[in-house]
């Protein structure tokens, strides 16, 4: 039984957000996609403490724990800030925070076969990153690959170029 668009089916529209430019496209898509089907738009932030997992152990600190938690979460409401401006508008959506590696998370959340995973993908890239190769040897449901918009060369070059101080004069 694969993903359908009937909306009769139970599955959701799960979608990794990183706040990347891939992943900002990805959930504009996998909103656009949810929105058909009416389905549940399920938008996954993943993080692990800095340091890694096995440091943390070590010396835990819940404080410490709880403020990377509120980075992530505050990085997953930007995403939806950024490309909808809040809410996007007649989709039923989950945002949720979850501690593991990315391809963990997104296995795990999108592990039903009437589940849609959508992903997003750097542009030019000729071969999907460790994490896409994880995802896609651990889940059966579809996955939708979203490249990121390209920017185009003219402007990379400035970007190289330009200071912190640039940044700062452009605030004023």
């Amino acid at each position: 039984m694969g993903w359908t668009e009937s909306g009769s089916g139970t599955g959701r529209v799960v979608v990794g957000v990183s706040g990347s430019p891939a992943s900002l496209a990805a959930l504009r898509v996998a909103a656009e996609e949810a929105r058909r089907a009416r389905r549940v738009l399920v938008a996954v932030i993943a993080w692990e403490p800095p340091e890694g997992e096995t440091l943390y152990l070590r010396h835990p600190d819940r404080e410490w724990a709880r403020h990377w938690w509120a980075v992530a979460r505050t990085r997953l409401d930007r995403a939806f800030d950024e490309v909808f401006g809040g809410a996007p508008p007649g989709v039923r959506t989950e945002r949720r925070v979850i501690r593991a590696h990315p391809d963990r998370a997104l296995s795990e959340l999108a592990a039903r076969p009437d589940d849609l995973l959508v992903l997003g993908t750097r542009p030019g890239r000729n071969r999907p990153s460790r994490t896409h190769r994880r995802v896609r040897s651990r889940t059966t449901c579809p996955i939708l690959t979203v490249p990121a918009p390209a920017v185009p060369r003219r402007v990379r070059k400035a970007l190289r170029k330009m200071t912190a101080e640039d940044f700062a004069l452009a605030g004023e």
